[in-house]
């Protein structure tokens, strides 16, 4: 049995970097994630004013309940959809403070108009430079009093984390009506990280769409990083594809990430999967089946389905992805792109891809600088030697040693 150790979350990392930053008090964050996302978030909070400490096992942040410190910043979010989105919220409860922000080409791209308009609904002075609804942006902070708010979710569950979180910092706290929602699972997350910093986010309405979060604040705490499932799930798929075995600790059924229900549809192909309360393991004879799945809720692992997928027995469909299209690139599309390009029939709709089986053969993927395209197809490389990458680098977004860390994984799976 191989035991693979996953670096920390970097969904978990950066709401516990927020959580931390607006807490009164001191926290320790215990083995978060180390990336370029993760870092250029502390480096966001720093330039705020905020003091974080980082670590080699652990980051402590100094909680500032009534916002940044800095009256004035010019904030740099690089290619982090979080750091993108959380720190304009929190910067936006300060009592006073201008504050721009701006982000890569590549995060440039991609969509903030539902939470920036939420923000403008609660009366935060706030302001486009370029394209409206993008980066770069700045704004104004005065306070927020807080209200009713509607939100459609349906592009980015982090928005409605960002306002979920921004709640306990407004005068009167927040009660939001989500009319869509994608990738709820890290809604609870979200829910289940603000209720360790001290609030109780409550749920009702029709279909639980309302959340009603009060003031009051945040309190510090100790908080340990869990392992990243979307990491995890390359190494699922890998055994599942090569007929190994592989345990991860740290991802059980008590787990907060929904990323780690991949294993479910590597069980549905054909895999073994035992969990634990504190460990899951995937095993295979390496045979794959077809199979049709929704992956709605965990699309971030659709790249990674996808790259095994020609060598299931049977076509696999996957539906209702439309949101990976404006991830940090197209990847419904990237996939189908690179598929195609290594000999495989795919097709494509608005939200949704299928791919036939076949014999892959090798080629140079074109990884649009996502680090999720990189490691998918490193997995289905154990398969297809010669698999080459136009930005391999890319990985330092989530994973900085995923090749040395994937190679000595591979060398296991054939010792």
């Amino acid at each position: 049995m191989t035991v693979i150790h996953v670096p920390g979350s970097k969904s978990v990392t950066a709401r516990a970097l927020f959580l931390a930053a607006a807490a009164n008090g001191t926290s320790t964050l215990v083995r978060p994630l180390s990336s370029d996302d993760t870092e250029g978030f502390a480096e966001g909070l720093t330039a705020l004013g905020y003091a974080v400490e980082p670590g080699p096992e652990a980051w402590r942040i100094t909680g500032r309940p009534a916002g940044p410190a800095a009256t004035d910043a010019d904030v740099y979010c690089r290619d982090g959809a979080t750091t993108a989105r959380f720190l304009p919220t929190l910067a936006a409860a300060g009592a006073r403070g201008s504050y721009r922000f701006d982000a890569s080409a590549q995060m440039r791209r991609r969509p903030l108009a539902p939470l920036t308009e939420a923000l403008r609904t609660l009366g935060v002075d706030l302001h486009h430079e370029a394209a409206e609804g993008h980066h770069p942006l700045r704004i104004e902070a005065a306070g927020i009093k807080g209200g009713e708010l509607t939100l459609d979710a349906g592009q980015s569950s982090q928005y409605l984390t960002a306002l979920l979180m921004l709640g306990p910092l407004t005068a009167q706290g927040l009660t939001i009506t989500v009319t869509d929602l994608v990738s709820a699972p890290y809604i609870e997350i979200t829910l289940a990280m603000m209720r360790s910093f001290g609030v109780e986010v409550t749920r009702g309405g029709p279909g639980d769409t309302v959340f009603t979060v009060p003031p009051g604040g945040y309190r510090a705490t100790t908080y340990a990083i869990e392992p990243d499932a979307s990491t995890a799930s390359y190494f699922f798929a890998a055994a599942a594809l090569t007929g190994s075995e592989v345990t991860v600790p740290g991802l059980g059924q008590g787990a907060l990430q929904g990323d780690l229900r991949f294993v479910d549809v590597l069980r549905r192909m054909g895999a073994e999967v035992h969990m634990t309360t504190d460990a899951t393991t995937v095993r295979s004879t390496g045979g794959l089946r077809g199979l049709t799945v929704n992956m709605r809720d965990i699309s971030d692992t659709m790249p990674t389905l996808a790259a095994i997928a020609p060598f299931a027995s049977g076509p696999v469909r996957i539906e209702d992805v439309g949101n990976t299209r404006v991830k940090e690139c197209d990847r419904l599309e990237a996939c189908a792109e690179n598929l195609r390009r290594m000999g495989i029939t795919v097709t494509t709709g608005p939200d949704w891809i299928e791919i036939q089986p076949g014999t892959p053969r090798p080629t140079e993927i074109t990884t649009h600088g996502d680090h999720r395209i990189v490691m998918s197809f490193a997995v289905a490389a154990l398969r297809t030697p010669g698999i080459t990458y136009d930005d391999p680098g890319c990985v330092r977004k989530t994973f900085p040693r995923f090749h040395e860390v994937f190679a000595g994984f591979a060398d296991l799976l054939n010792g």
